[in-house]
Order: C-alpha cells, then structure tokens, then sequence
C-alpha cells in the first residue's frame, strides 16, 4: 500500500520543513514494513508538499504512525497536512 499525506506549507515555514520532514521520514523507514519513501513539493506550487511512502499493509503504516519517534517528529507538521484520505491500496504497478 501506498501512503500520501500533502502538507499546504506557508512560505515562512518553507526553508524548516523540508529538513524536519526528512526526520519524520528518516524515522518511518526503521519501522516494520516500510519499502520506500520520498518528500516532494509541487513545481506549480512550491507551498503544496506530499510525503509519499510504501508499505507492506495498512497495518505495518498505521502502527509505524503511533510509534513514540514518529509523533514526536511528526505531530508538530501535521498542523499543515491536508485534510483528505491518505492510505491507498495498490492496484497496478509498473517499473
């Protein structure tokens, strides 16, 4: 499955984010499970931010969110996450 949160970041909070997500992401690929992930931000919108991950299940996402080093990096920036379903279940794939 497939994780995406997108973050809607103001401009003054721009230059931190893209370090302190890499924290957040740095702590989700030690959990159980995790495959891969990655930060991008859009070209059309340098404030628009997605935080894309793959896992084993929903599960192994889940729990790798409720882990105290997740939270502590993570909660702070949730503030700016977009308010929308963020758990994909996988369908078709290539490459």
């Amino acid at each position: 499955m497939i994780a995406i949160t997108r973050y809607r970041v103001p401009g003054e909070d721009a230059d931190g984010f893209a370090e302190r997500m890499t924290a957040v992401l740095t702590a989700l690929s030690a959990a159980p499970g995790f495959r891969a992930g990655r930060l991008a931000r859009t070209v059309d919108d340098p404030g628009l931010w997605a935080l894309v991950t793959e896992w084993d299940g929903a599960g192994h996402y889940r729990r790798a969110l409720g882990d105290h080093r997740v939270r502590m990096e993570f909660m702070p920036l949730a503030v700016m996450a977009v308010d929308e379903p963020g758990a994909y279940e996988v369908i078709s794939s290539a490459g």
